[in-house]
């Protein structure tokens, strides 16, 4: 059973690469402009460029992502446990989190740049900031809604403060701290690419928008698609954790 399931979804994944290069393929032909290459030019170029500068710029990137995504976790998710867990902490803090979760981070990236220079610190703060958010509300909002009775059965049990922490909360919220993730890394990956494009000469995003307007197009789709498959392989790394540390969710 766990072969065919195995098989099954590399046979999805298989079919799913094939109709993006098929379609791909197709709308290359049909705009017929060096703007947009076939793919088996950008491929091409992708594998001449990991042998040169574009493994650098993706060695830098994904240290970038790396970091962000573990700091915010580390910040974000003890607080949001602690905040859903004491209705007194989140009377408090809500307003806070409620005027400051819709503002665009993005905006004070000229502020992080002035006080933190142009280096990796000033690119990490401002993602780690916004992907802390998206995990803060999540593990908040599940932590709040837990159900009262796995609570109530682990107190009975002379459970203490930690306790609850350790085996009640985080093990539930657990599932929704890793869907944040997931979907806080398609938002690191954009901010990634936004932040790398100012003062910097050094990530996959400088790498892009160098070959654009160096009008070197295949090189750009080779950045392209370097920093998709860099964001598809932690997505799979986190799809992996989910099954192992949430094995009873999908058994």
């Amino acid at each position: 059973m766990r072969v065919n399931g195995l098989t099954k979804k590399a046979i999805h994944l298989l079919s799913a690469v094939v109709f993006l290069l098929l379609s791909w393929q197709v709308l290359s032909f049909i705009l017929d402009t060096p703007v947009f290459p076939p793919p088996f030019a950008a491929f091409t170029s992708l594998f001449h460029s990991m042998n040169s500068d574009l493994m650098i710029h993706l060695k830098v990137s994904f240290y970038r992502i790396a970091v962000s995504l573990i700091i915010a976790t580390i910040v974000g998710v003890p607080m949001g446990l602690w905040i859903g867990k004491n209705k007194r902490v989140d009377a408090i803090s809500a307003p806070l989190i409620y005027l400051t979760y819709p503002v665009p981070k993005i905006v004070f990236l000229p502020v992080f740049l002035i006080l933190m220079g142009i280096g990796n610190v000033s690119k990490i703060v401002m993602i780690t900031l916004i992907v802390f958010y998206q995990i803060l509300v999540t593990t908040r909002d599940a932590a709040k809604n837990l159900q009262k009775e796995y609570i109530l059965s682990v107190r009975s049990l002379r459970a203490n403060e930690r306790d609850l922490y350790f085996h009640v909360y985080f093990p539930a919220c657990l599932p929704a701290i890793l869907t944040s993730l997931r979907l806080g890394l398609g938002t690191a990956m954009a901010v990634l690419f936004l932040v790398e494009t100012y003062a910097t000469r050094e990530g996959i995003g400088f790498y892009i928008m160098d070959s654009w307007s160096s009008l070197a197009y295949e090189q750009m789709f080779a950045g392209i698609i370097a920093m998709g498959l860099m964001g598809f392989l932690i997505y799979l790394l986190l799809d992996a954790c989910e099954k192992i540390l949430c094995s009873w969710v999908n058994p």
